[in-house]
């Protein structure tokens, strides 16, 4: 047998890298029982006889606290990660804002998650007026929801398994007359057990970015219709002051020697005048550079029509009618939808599937 001493304190190295408190007793083989040395963090300690007992209970209790706290911080932890949601100030008024989530809250698609890993998002969702899978809101604002049934245990949910539904609920109040706040909750509920377990954010996230893409192309065709009216109201001006609508001011070219001669009138060889005069490209090859840039921006309304939206969401206002085979100037592009001219001037919104190249 080995004598065990308390000279080189010992310590058991946890997982986390801290160093875990060890009392080691030194037995002696004459019969002198257990003595008073002990270890505590690296410090050597020597406990007289009649301490010994409430050192031990201390010592005791000191670790039985040090053991429930650790427990307890990772519980604490583990709630912050999941059922947060999203909440989100939006710098545009609540009429432009719940047009577009509602939109988002119809396309059948849920984002951020999935049933197998080979899928991209969890698709077949439809959209409601309410769902038991959430408490009823009563805070006030316009409130959306987007409910996908039979999911198969979907990705990012906190200990979810099994199928059950899977519901992302949208809310939209106003802050104001220019601001607006989004929030943003998603949940999976199983079927059979009724247990519900909560996102780790990222479908509240990925959600939230399909509405902020939408957000911004609003905002782009916005900017776009006031260039369009200000560039208007220019030609208007030039009219009243006898300018006329197609004026157009160029930049007057320097004066250029005639071929042949050199700046001072002096004869130059022929082949050195041919050399000196810029080159340009052959006719044919402009025009069909022309023509090709037209065929990537110019579209044409497939049957049987399409309405021009003013605004990339199908609940958008119409704006005007187009007839099949009308030809329109793409200014933006979406993954859904196109910010459009058309030849009169107008601009709006025509979905992607609804318009073809021209042949």
């Amino acid at each position: 047998m080995r004598e065990l001493t308390a000279v080189n304190p010992a310590y058991e190295t946890l997982a986390t890298g801290t160093a875990e408190p060890v009392v080691i007793w030194e037995k002696s083989f004459r019969g002198m029982g257990l003595n008073g040395w002990g270890a505590f963090r690296g410090v050597a300690l020597y406990f007289p006889p009649y301490l010994r007992a409430a050192a031990v209970f201390l010592l005791l209790i000191s670790l039985l606290v040090t053991g429930a706290a650790i427990p307890t911080q990772c519980r604490e932890k583990d709630v912050l990660q999941y059922g947060e949601g999203l909440i989100v100030n939006v710098p545009m008024p609540e009429a432009e804002v719940a047009p577009v989530v509602e939109d988002v809250a119809q396309n059948t698609i849920i984002r951020g998650t999935k049933e197998y890993n080979k899928d991209e998002y969890v698709g077949g969702a439809v959209a409601a007026t309410s769902t038991p899978v959430f408490p009823a809101w009563t805070e006030g604002g316009k409130v959306f929801y987007k409910v996908r049934k039979q999911a198969l245990d979907p990705r990012n949910f906190k200990d979810s398994s099994d199928v059950g539904t899977l519901a992302v609920r949208y809310v939209v109040q106003p802050q104001g007359d220019k601001n607006t706040v989004l929030r943003i909750d998603a949940v999976f509920v199983e079927d059979f057990r009724h247990s519900v377990h909560k996102s780790n954010g990222s479908v509240e996230s990925s959600e939230y970015k399909d509405i902020h893409d939408r957000l911004d192309a609003v905002e782009l065709m916005k900017k776009e219709n006031a260039e369009a009216e200000e560039a208007k109201r220019e030609r208007l001006a030039k009219q009243n002051f006898g300018m006329g609508g197609d004026t157009v001011v160029l930049s007057t070219p320097p004066a250029t020697a005639k071929s042949g001669e050199s700046a001072k009138g002096e004869a130059v060889p022929k082949s050195s005048a041919m050399l000196q005069a810029p080159a340009y490209e052959q006719p044919e090859s402009l025009e069909q550079h022309v023509a090709e840039l037209r065929r990537q921006v110019e579209r044409l309304v497939k049957k049987p029509g399409a309405p021009l939206k003013s605004a990339p969401f199908h609940t958008a206002s119409t704006l005007k009618s187009l007839e099949p085979g009308v030809e329109v100037l793409i200014l933006i592009s979406t993954p859904y939808w196109y910010g459009v001219e058309t030849h009169d001037g107008q601009h709006g919104w025509i979905r992607r599937d609804q318009l073809e190249q021209a042949p």
